[in-house]
């Protein structure tokens, strides 16, 4: 009999504020923010806003809020660029001690580009592009439409789908993350750029299989790490970034199941449900929760020989099979989880926010196995067939 169980959680509350630095708070100098929107008024978190020419440069927020500061007064022009849109471009005023806001309403391409906008998938793949161009080193993104488009049961199948990540598996399910062919101890998990430490205490490296896939707005693999990263991670670091409620109210359910014949029948069922909003003035405050659930049927027919050699009378050796285990596994494993968030926008770049994660992974399992013993007592050899004078029954245990 086999019996695991893991749970996970992790609270936070950051307030996130960037404030003025010394030089921006002088008279003489003005800032610069605003949010990057479509045309349908949904914002586009990870867009590249940058002052020509070759000016400072920004990148939208999760809210689609960016700030340029420190900006010395004067005439300028700022361009907001997204993959799969048309790059807005327009002329602003920086006054000196003053915030000029922008809001930048980009457009899709037009006829004349290549672009395909069919359905989410493609604006999900589109969002992760935007965050690797932009981002200041090597990173690959999986966002939550793919992640949740294909059959992974928890972060570790997800993560393993992307270039340079293998996976070290646990009755068919992922579970430890290798990052460039290093050691999973090599590598780190942080949650929203939080450190996660091991709930082991002789392991470093964490248990992803305990972790739910769905309730994550996307998956981040760092494979080089900058000056805000901790130095802990030499094979790279994998971030899992949380849902946040966006401008437009959110209502998500899916199901899924499957089934397989083996041992008489496995089942496979995962459900999934995400319910968000903005209220209040301006959309100041923010609520959301996520959740997952999934149970799965596994089961495994294994036939062990155990091959030996016999020698007769005569001093004649012998091959055969002095017996056989017939093993049946079957396991039973259930995974669930949520991720709630509260938060306030105080302004543009400013926000305070209290997100939570909690996961709890159930594992249990049973092996049957069925033990034939021919003997080791030779008897007579008549060609290819033996008889031993020992021989015994199929013992189960």
């Amino acid at each position: 009999m086999r019996k695991s169980l893991c749970s996970l959680f992790l609270m936070a509350l950051i307030s996130s504020v960037l404030w003025l630095s010394p030089a921006t708070a002088q008279v003489d100098r003005g800032s610069i923010v605003g949010t990057v929107k479509d045309s349908t008024n949904a914002v586009l978190p990870g867009a590249r806003v940058e002052l020509q020419q070759k000016g400072p440069s920004a990148v939208s927020d999760n809210q689609g809020q960016f700030m340029i500061s420190n900006l010395p007064p004067g005439d300028y022009t700022i361009i907001a660029s997204y993959v799969g849109f048309s790059p807005f471009s327009t002329s602003i005023t920086v006054k000196g001690g003053q915030v000029a806001h922008l809001d930048a309403i980009l457009k899709v391409g037009q006829p004349s580009e290549v672009v395909t906008v069919s359905a989410d998938r493609a604006l999900g793949e589109a969002e992760a592009i935007n965050i690797e161009r932009t981002a200041d080193n090597i990173v690959q993104v999986l966002p939550s439409k793919v992640i949740n488009s294909l059959p992974n049961t928890n972060v570790a199948d997800a993560v393993g789908r992307l270039p340079s990540v293998s996976l070290e598996r646990d009755e068919g399910e992922g579970k430890y993350v290798q990052i460039r062919g290093t050691e999973p101890r090599l590598s780190n998990t942080t949650v929203n750029g939080v450190n996660l430490p091991s709930p082991e205490g002789n392991v470093r490296n964490i248990k992803l299989d305990v972790i739910p896939s769905s309730v994550f707005e996307r998956i981040e693999v760092n494979k080089t790490l900058t000056a805000n990263q901790d130095g802990d991670a030499i094979g790279g670091s994998v971030n899992l970034v949380t849902k946040t409620p966006g401008e437009r109210p959110l209502y998500e359910i899916e199901g899924q199941g499957g089934y397989t014949n083996i041992l008489g029948g496995r089942w496979l069922t995962a459900y999934n449900g995400t319910i968000g909003q903005r209220f209040g003035e301006n959309k100041k405050f923010g609520f959301l929760l996520g959740g997952t659930y999934d149970w799965n049927g596994r089961g495994i027919n294994d036939l062990e020989p155990a091959p030996t050699t016999i020698t007769d009378q005569a001093g004649v050796p012998h091959p055969y099979f002095a017996g056989a285990d017939l093993r049946t596994y079957k396991y039973y494993r259930s995974r669930y989880g949520f991720a709630p968030e509260l938060d306030y926008v105080i302004k543009p770049g400013s926000t305070v926010y209290l997100k939570g994660l909690y996961s709890d992974f159930h594992d249990f399992g049973e092996t049957w196995v069925y033990s034939y013993n021919v003997g080791n007592t030779l008897k007579s050899v008549n060609g290819t067939q033996y008889t031993f004078a020992n021989a015994s029954d199929c013992a189960p245990h």
